[in-house]
């Protein structure tokens, strides 16, 4: 741990100690107190752990911290949940704990994807779950089954479903492209349950997925052409770019624009409704796009 972390720990620590009211944890306030907020000493007794040790975590001593402890500590000094990935970040905890994995996108998030039609456009959190998505994105996806107890996830759908109703051209740089960008992001999240259930079960499920997971390749998000390609309809393109949320760092707003005049005329055609029945050279009839059990993230 580097001097400038143990002194933003140290910090960090006493300005949460010192906004919590002893009458707020059940304690006397009294009149005399030299310093506001609660003690270290009562800090430490609250959170079951040692005053010697509290005070020098909080000095920004170079000590062991476990996440046993500071969690302990965290729930003392009713950290919300940034306040307690910020702890852990500043203990320098090599696993930090989830915090809040996004669930569902806001009405006004979907307002905004409604309101950019006809350009296809989904909502995404971290791990790939497809948490929103606009009509001209069903047009191109059919089978996706967007549900808030078992969300699609983009990851599970392109390695799952069978080849023959795969739209994606190029399938082997694709998919290698995603695995890195996914494992560059799982690395932030290593050992959470959730993330480590489905990753074992996506190996499981596909021997692409486990293989190019084998490779341990990273990749940052960047913007690029992709390229799909329907029986009924012919081949589409589009520039792929994906846009922050500023409120929360979890989602992402992935918009597909056309590249050419071409593919802005086909997708008109699928918002229209041709080609269905015969988008795949197949007979799957039933094609449920949704990722497993792991999901469900309480």
């Amino acid at each position: 741990m580097t001097d400038t972390r143990r002194a933003d720990l140290s910090s960090f620590l006493r300005s949460r100690r010192e906004r919590i009211h002893p009458e707020d944890v059940g304690l006397p306030g009294g009149t005399r107190r030299r310093t506001p907020g609660l003690r270290r000493e009562e800090v430490a007794q609250l959170a079951g752990v040692g005053v010697t040790w509290y005070t020098w975590l909080e000095q920004g001593r170079p000590i062991k911290a476990s996440v046993q402890v500071l969690d302990a500590v965290s729930r003392t000094l009713r950290l919300d949940p940034t306040e307690h990935e910020h702890l852990y970040r500043l203990a320098d905890v090599p696993a930090v704990p989830a915090t809040t994995v996004t669930k569902e996108a806001g009405p006004e998030i979907r307002t905004i994807i409604d309101a950019m039609m006809p350009l296809p456009v989904s909502v995404l959190n971290e791990r790939y779950d497809v948490l929103a998505t606009n009509e001209a994105y069903r047009a191109l996806f059919p089978g996706l089954d967007i549900a808030h107890d078992r969300p699609s996830n983009t990851l599970w759908c392109v390695f799952t479903i069978p080849a023959c109703c795969n739209p994606v051209v190029n399938r082997p740089t694709e998919l290698a492209t995603m695995v890195a960008r996914f494992r560059a992001v799982y690395g932030r999240h290593l050992g959470e349950p959730a993330w480590e259930a489905f990753v074992r079960d996506l190996r499981a499920a596909s021997p692409d997925f486990d293989r190019i997971w084998e490779n341990h390749e990273v990749a940052a998000p960047q913007n690029q052409v992709k390229h799909f390609r329907y029986p009924g309809i012919g081949e589409l393109q589009f520039m792929s770019t994906s846009l922050g949320v500023m409120s929360d760092p979890d989602l992402r707003i992935v918009v597909y624009t056309p590249v050419d005049q071409a593919s802005r005329d086909l997708m008109d055609r699928l918002i229209a409704g041709e080609g269905q029945g015969k988008r795949y050279a197949c007979d799957c009839t039933d094609l449920r796009l949704t990722a497993p059990r792991p999901l469900k993230v309480p």
